[in-house]
């Protein structure tokens, strides 16, 4: 039996960000993550402060940048349950307005429950130019566990059926960011 993926060193993962051509996807589908470097953000999040600077996701929001600045789409789809998790609102409130600001396309698929999409996984990956997948796997409290750059064909078409359904299916964030803000007296 021939293995069909690789395990992925930091290294490994990042230069698929360096090296891509055309596009970098995103599904997610965990209600909560837990990354170090949102954790002060986080923590002021759940304070009750205001959306402010954002000095964790800065690394991020640069890679964003230089790639659409080249012409390449970074995009993803979350799946989020409501009521919403505390981390998906911060996620909503905090992180994804920075990375939008970026050029991040970010969209949202809004389930009651458990009322998750028939079409779509339960797990996260990434899809680079529609033809290198990476698997990624968390463990129960959402810390990121490896990432495994899957080479069978089958599954690399499948997650491509994944990604359009989920596209097809999402709304951008901005439509969504819309829907939590209050109504003015």
């Amino acid at each position: 039996m021939t293995r069909s993926f690789t395990s992925l060193d930091d290294d490994e993962f990042n230069q698929l960000f360096r090296d891509f051509r055309y596009t970098a996807y995103r599904l997610e589908t965990l209600q909560r993550y837990d990354v170090s470097y949102e954790q002060d953000e986080f923590t002021r999040f759940l304070a009750g402060e205001r959306r402010g600077e954002f000095p964790g996701i800065a690394a991020w929001c640069d890679t964003v940048r230089a790639a659409v600045s080249a012409g390449k789409r970074m995009h993803r789809v979350h799946v989020v349950t409501e009521p919403l998790s505390d981390y998906v609102r911060f996620e909503c409130g905090w992180a994804y307005e920075h990375t939008v600001e970026a050029g991040e396309d970010v969209r949202l698929i809004v389930v009651a429950g458990n009322d998750w999409p028939a079409a779509l996984p339960h797990y996260d990956y990434w899809l680079f130019d529609s033809s290198q997948l990476v698997a990624m796997y968390y463990d129960e409290e959402g810390r990121f566990v490896s990432g495994e750059l899957i080479s069978d064909p089958a599954k690399i078409v499948q997650t491509n059926l994944w990604r359009d359904a989920a596209v097809s299916a999402s709304m951008p964030y901005r439509t969504y960011a819309d829907r939590l803000q209050p109504s003015p007296p």
